[in-house]
């Protein structure tokens, strides 16, 4: 196709848009919708990971050194943590005095009972994990209870193991919403172009017949699409972003940004909810276009 037939398709496909107002906004409002709800699930899916992630940091693997265990063995522990930052968010380390005074600190009025109490012969040292990913659990236990040193290590196995399954669970589910809009999405707009093509049908037959080739039909109506897709992608975007934004300001009014039950906010999700409206709509409404005249026409 030369570049001059090419400029004249796009052309017509822009045509195409005016000549129909009550189908391009049909079809606008059409991809909008489905764009919208895209948006929602990937903001639910984006957040519910966000928590998950960060709830999955909060259980602790509270790890047991052994009554006097030397600093070599000590050492060795924190070797290991600092050689793995990409499993370990975070560690703390005790000693025997400073758990006996935080007993003492959590006893409050009864501290008392310790006050002859010899920590450095009861007490061990101990170290609090923080994960960055609740999956790495079994690994960081098994390597971590084959320190020398170690007397025991503990953690809370269940609910790392529901953590895990629970993002596994909403990867699935976000991405099989995804593909059952999607397909809903391309059978609306292929129906909806399906009017566009019918009431073009001598125009088509007379191209056709004066030699015009398949590809010169379908594009104008391809480009049709896309340019309706991406209509309705910059408004669903604006809208969700607008809608979010203040669902953000109010869910947000009275909770720390740390908090395990902060979300994310808006400027976290923008450029990525504006990549999905845009890839989406674009595909949505070309595609949708380019079925339609493929099975409508005989071309």
């Amino acid at each position: 196709m030369s570049f001059r037939a090419f400029w004249n398709s796009l052309k017509e496909g822009v045509q195409g848009i005016i000549r129909h107002p009550l189908v391009t906004v049909a079809s606008i409002t059409t991809i909008l919708l489905m764009l919208l709800l895209m948006s929602v699930f990937f903001i639910f899916s984006a957040n519910a990971r966000f928590i998950m992630k960060k709830v999955g940091q909060q259980p602790p693997i509270e790890v047991y050194m052994k009554l006097g265990c030397t600093q070599d063995q000590l050492d060795m522990l924190v070797e290991y943590l600092q050689a793995n930052a990409d499993k370990i968010k975070e560690y703390h380390g005790l000693s025997p005095e400073q758990n006996y005074n935080r007993f003492r600190k959590e006893l409050g009025d009864s501290a008392s009972i310790l006050d002859d109490f010899d920590y450095n012969t009861y007490l061990p040292y101990t170290v609090t994990v923080q994960l960055t990913d609740p999956s790495y659990a079994d690994e960081v236990v098994m390597r971590i209870e084959a320190i020398p040193g170690i007397e025991k290590v503990m953690q809370e196995s269940n609910v790392m193991k529901f953590l895990t399954r629970a993002t596994r669970t909403v990867n699935v589910a976000t991405f099989i919403a995804f593909v059952v809009l999607f397909l809903i999405s391309l059978f609306i707009i292929s129906n909806m172009v399906r009017i566009s093509v019918y009431s073009r049908s001598t125009e088509i037959a007379i191209m056709k017949f004066v030699g015009a080739t398949n590809g010169y039909i379908r594009l104008p109506y391809i480009v049709e699409g896309a340019i309706v897709g991406m209509v309705s992608a910059l408004c669903a975007w604006g809208i969700t972003h607008f809608a979010y934004t203040a669902l953000y300001k109010r869910a947000m009014k009275d909770v720390v940004s740390t908090s395990i039950y902060a979300i994310l906010p808006m400027k976290s999700l923008s450029v990525s909810v504006l990549v999905l409206c845009l890839a989406c709509g674009v595909i949505i409404g070309s595609i949708g276009s380019g079925i339609a005249v493929r099975k409508y026409v005989k071309v």
